[in-house]
């Protein structure tokens, strides 16, 4: 059996210890369940689990199974979470003002059948972990899906289908998500300043409007923003792309909330030799190696602490 180890150095007082870590720091990521074969199968996408190894983090996967609900304990301890896509979250966990009707409804769910099939566990699992990552400042990363269960959890609500309640209204013919091409569609966003978007991609934003093209997947999105946290992009329709907690936000402190609609990940192009895919901006990768560098750093603030509290024992 091999032992993934690593040591570090903690400063206790005047002195400095090396202590071996028998755990690299661990992303729990719930997967996704689809049908193949007329069995259930669990999945995560690749991408996002070579950006958090890659980063120097290990990618734990927690099964979307309804036993689940009751052992998230087995997968203590975890040091960050990144939650990503999956079906339509439960309206009445936002307690939705139901604006549409019925008729508009049964439209959406034919449109976008693999998306609008509800999935309580699912739901269950990943709040249960968001609020865990809230309540001890774990660092989290939420991801189209992982997004809005974050709002949810906070307290903001979603819109349920953007094409009924925001495109038709706003005159903006802005497509969220688009069946024919789906890795190569893009949109454009406008970042706002002094986010950690903005600095990420400050080195491609073009011009003045402050704007980068976004690959993204979903037909809802976020309605009311929950207070406590500061938008950091805009859809033209007027749809908020990306979100953090400014309270909540210094990765060298292991401090990480955050929430995109966008999907960073799949944002690449053939290279040059079209041997490798290319990443559209610098800034893409840059938000998975921040968001690592939050998951080591509050691992290695529980390190210190544990380290504290066995020395007065």
């Amino acid at each position: 059996m091999v032992i993934l180890c690593k040591y570090v150095d903690i400063d206790i007082g005047e002195q400095k210890k090396v202590v071996s870590v028998r755990m690299l720091p661990r992303v729990l990521i719930v997967s996704r369940r689809s049908i193949r074969k007329n069995k259930f199968i669990n999945f995560v996408g690749e991408y996002h689990l070579d950006l958090i190894a890659n980063n120097g983090a290990v990618p734990v996967i927690v099964p979307r199974i309804s036993p689940i609900q009751q052992m998230l304990d087995g997968f203590e301890p975890f040091h960050g979470v990144l939650l990503c896509e999956g079906e339509d979250v439960d309206p009445s966990l936002y307690q939705n003002e139901n604006c549409l009707s019925h008729d508009e409804l049964d439209e959406i769910r034919k449109l976008h059948s693999s998306d609008t099939a509800i999935d309580r566990a699912k739901d269950s699992i990943e709040l249960q972990l968001v609020q865990r990552c809230l309540e001890r400042n774990i660092p989290y990363l939420g991801i189209c899906r992982g997004s809005q269960l974050l709002n949810v959890a906070c307290g903001g609500t979603l819109y349920q289908d953007i094409e009924k309640e925001v495109s038709e209204k706003s005159g903006f013919d802005i497509k969220h998500i688009n069946y024919d091409n789906y890795d190569g569609y893009r949109h454009p966003i406008k970042v706002v300043e002094d986010t950690p978007l903005h600095f990420w991609f400050q080195d491609s934003l073009q011009g003045a409007n402050m704007e980068i093209m976004v690959n993204s997947y979903h037909h809802q999105g976020i309605k009311r923003l929950a207070e406590r946290f500061r938008p950091m992009a805009y859809a033209p329709d007027g749809l908020i792309e990306a979100f953090y907690d400014p309270n909540a936000y210094n990765p060298e402190e292991g401090k990480f909330i955050m929430g995109l609609q966008f999907h960073p990940e799949r944002m690449r192009h053939d290279g040059e030799y079209c041997t490798e895919n290319v990443f559209d901006y610098p800034g893409c990768p840059r938000i998975y190696e921040e968001f690592v560098k939050a998951v080591i750093a509050y691992q290695g603030k529980r390190i210190v602490k544990s380290y504290s509290l066995s020395k007065l024992i």
